[in-house]
Order: structure tokens, then sequence, then C-alpha cells
């Protein structure tokens, strides 16, 4: 197994792991709000170690995107015709920028989480911001590569 193919593989698994917390934490979220639940301990451990997910799995992502990948080092060879290839257009600019935009709402969303007032306003603050990271995250991976 070679860098990129090692790189990629540790994306995967800790895309699951990241994906997982994630949706613990918006379903956590909702519920929390909608049940006017206290605002607990595991919860604050979930949204931290989520985010430390996400942190770690962008990480190993632009690592893969600025030095390993043959999919960005093909489109960066000419910019210009990569962006009309939908694969080539995907991996150099579409994933990129929905896993970064994503990174940075979950991010705020733990930010503003802590800073909330009340419990209501940490789960809401949570469900929204998480939520749409979720959302982006889902939409920009490439599901193709998976057979669905």
């Amino acid at each position: 197994m070679n860098t990129y193919q090692l790189f990629l593989s540790i994306h995967s698994i800790v895309r699951w792991i990241a994906l997982i917390l994630l949706l613990v934490v918006f379903v956590k979220s909702i519920t929390g709000l909608l049940a006017k639940n206290n605002y607990g301990k595991l919860d604050n451990i979930l949204s931290a170690s989520s985010l430390g997910f996400i942190h770690l799995q962008v990480l190993i992502g632009l690592v893969l995107y600025l030095f390993l990948s043959p999919s960005t080092d093909l489109a960066f060879q000419d910019f210009g015709k990569a962006m009309k290839d939908s694969l080539l257009r995907f991996w150099a600019v579409e994933h990129l920028i929905m896993m970064l935009l994503a990174a940075v709402l979950i991010h705020v969303g733990r930010i503003k989480s802590k800073k909330a007032a009340s419990d209501r306003s940490r789960f809401r603050q949570q469900a929204i911001f998480y939520g749409l990271g979720l959302l982006l995250i889902l939409l920009g991976i490439p599901w193709n590569r998976f057979g669905i």
C-alpha cells in the first residue's frame, strides 16, 4: 500500500466516525431542544469529539489534496480543462469547498453553543450549525464510489 492509498483509507475510516458523531449530536440536539432537556456533560463531550474528528478529517483531506492525490495533480496541470471535466472539477473544487464550509459551520456551531446563555439555545445552535454541516458533508461525499 502506498502513501496515497494509506491516507485515503484513513480518510475513509475517519469519515464514518465523524458522520456517526455528527448524526448523534444532531439528533441529540433536536431531541434536547424539543424535550427541553438539560445540556449535559455527554452533550458537551459528543459535540467536542465531533468537532475534533471533523478537524482531523480536514487535516487528512488537505494532505491528500495538496500532496498525494493524482486527481488534484491532474487538475492543477490544466485547471481550465479540469473545470470542464465534472469528475476533476468535483475533486479539485466542489468537494474541497463543501467540506471546508461544513467544517467552518460545525466549528461556529460549537463556539455559539458554548457561549449560549441557556440549554435550549445550546441545543438550537448545535442543531442548526451541525445539521447544516452534516448536510454539506453528505452532499460532498462521492457516494458513487460506494455503489450508491
